[in-house]
């Protein structure tokens, strides 16, 4: 599949450059070559954060401005987290063994080193019902995808998963880098088009083309794999959106730094109050409420996976969120990294 976006096809509108690279003093200009290998200049701006036509924790939409940044072209791949895990010994969160103490009322024979891995069922199960294709596998981790007697072979470039946000920070820190906010994760997302839902324009197919590795069937159950993929795809399969990034829709979900809630803040209506590089809530906010007596705080990651389905999760779009705790790693779920030319003030 070629690599090189059509962006009059995709999208046939013009990017305004004030709203999109320069507004509120954004560093348009690129600062320099890039710190580390594959990474693009996010410029940064002013642009219209999360969105009031999908799901309720993207309301409301608002203004939002942000500094440039540098971001890595594709999510981390499964031998630049073996480069890591070879060079610093680090294991993951899914490797070792839960304490009891820490998960009160959870069955002893549950508490084992494991991950959550989708498993697809025979036939249609109740959708309201995620344990029907979630299962808490044990000896599932990085280099066990899809359970204890799978392996890396042939995946080498496709996302790292089964990391839990731990995880990610380490890595990130041993590059050098971070992991975004929500708002930088967003806006490098949109490539520029403020306001479109998809990070390639209005439409999901454009010209009947794939986009993005996401699900096509009746989730969970029927995955026609008309876009080339059942499971995650090497990074780089799909065209990048207007920034250089790869992969920011579908394929994997990604960690951002920001603590859940389950709504955005009101929209500020007075130009001079937007926003700058918001980090977003406090962890005590982003407990969940279905489980008061487990304080576990959670994350918002971002860009959907390839298990997102029109008749399930249309989270393939750059405004979706979803909350993720930090103690939880998946076979969905992975990460990229930034570089700030100066730290995000508070």
């Amino acid at each position: 599949m070629s690599t090189t976006p059509n962006r009059g096809h995709i999208d046939s509108r013009t990017t305004d450059p004030i709203d999109e690279q320069t507004a509120g003093g954004a560093q348009a200009t690129v600062p320099g070559q890039a710190p580390h290998p594959d990474m693009v200049w996010i410029p940064g701006g002013t642009f219209l954060m999360g969105s009031d036509r999908h799901y309720p924790e993207e309301r409301p939409a608002h203004q939002v401005t942000v500094d440039g940044f540098w971001m890595d072209r594709t999510p981390v791949t499964n031998e630049r987290f073996a480069r890591f895990v070879e060079a610093t010994g680090h294991m993951t969160l899914a490797e070792i063994t839960p304490r009891a103490e820490d998960y009160p009322g959870a069955l002893p024979d549950m508490l084992f080193a494991g991950s959550l891995v989708f498993v697809k069922p025979d036939g249609p199960v109740d959708t309201k019902n995620i344990g029907n294709w979630w299962q808490w596998l044990r000896g599932a981790q990085w280099r066990h995808p899809r359970g204890m007697q799978s392996t890396l072979e042939g995946l080498e470039h496709h996302p790292v998963v089964h990391v839990a946000f731990g995880d990610a920070e380490a890595f990130a820190r041993w590059q050098g880098k971070s992991l975004p906010t929500e708002a930088e994760w967003e806006f490098a997302a949109r490539g520029g088009l403020n306001g479109a839902p998809y990070a390639w324009g209005d439409e999901f197919l454009p010209g009947d083309r794939h986009f993005a590795n996401t699900w096509q069937g009746q989730f969970p159950w029927q995955n026609l794999g008309t876009d080339g993929y059942d499971f995650t795809s090497p990074v780089g399969a799909f065209p990048p959106n207007g920034y250089g990034l790869f992969d920011v829709i579908g394929n994997v979900w990604e960690w951002t730094t920001d603590w859940y809630h389950p709504k955005h803040p009101a929209e500020v209506l007075k130009a001079c109050c937007v926003p700058r590089n918001p980090l977003g809530p406090k962890a005590e906010d982003s407990y969940d409420p279905a489980q008061p007596e487990i304080k576990i705080p959670r994350k918002v990651i971002k860009g959907g996976s390839h298990l997102c389905a029109p008749n399930y999760c249309r989270r393939y779009r750059p405004a979706a969120r979803f909350p993720e705790p930090i103690d939880t790693s998946t076979s969905h779920l992975g990460f990229r990294c930034i570089v700030r030319p100066t730290p995000v003030k508070s």
